[in-house]
């Protein structure tokens, strides 16, 4: 098994699991590698080098960056598991529960700009948060 480190072209970095070398090369080259953050299919392997703990000191941004992705990973996980996905209908049905023609739950979804302008405009409490298509998948 071949763990290697890899990063996206937005630098966002994750670990991918190969049966092998030539099981990375063809999956790359067909670009079978998403990136779990971004859905990019642009990745490459980051130079790695066999983990010698000598001295017990560590490289505390890169520790920082994978507790930070981390995390993030795991608020996904979490806004996926705990709402309603209503696909295209998100700015229907924002406005639908304000002015309470249905239930109020938590809900996501995609708008288009004017919708989300239009609908703080009415006072409708929206966030954007952009979440990649993985997030219906399985988390790694």
């Amino acid at each position: 098994m071949k763990v290697y480190n890899l990063s996206c072209e937005h630098n966002h970095q994750f670990e991918g699991w190969f049966s092998s070398e030539d099981d990375f090369t063809q999956q790359s080259a067909v670009r079978q590698i998403q990136c779990p953050m971004c859905d990019s299919h642009v990745v490459r392997k980051l130079p790695s080098a066999p983990h010698l703990s000598l001295s017990g000191a560590q490289n505390p941004k890169a520790e920082s960056n994978a507790v930070m992705q981390s995390r993030v990973a795991e608020l996904m996980r979490h806004i996926v598991e705990n709402t309603e996905d209503v696909g295209d209908r998100f700015a229907e049905e924002a406005r639908r529960m304000h002015y309470s023609e249905s239930p109020e739950r938590a809900i996501r979804g995609v708008a288009t700009v004017q919708e989300c302008e239009a609908l703080v405009d009415e006072g409708v409490d929206i966030m954007a948060l952009p979440l990649p298509a993985t997030t219906k998948q399985r988390l790694q």
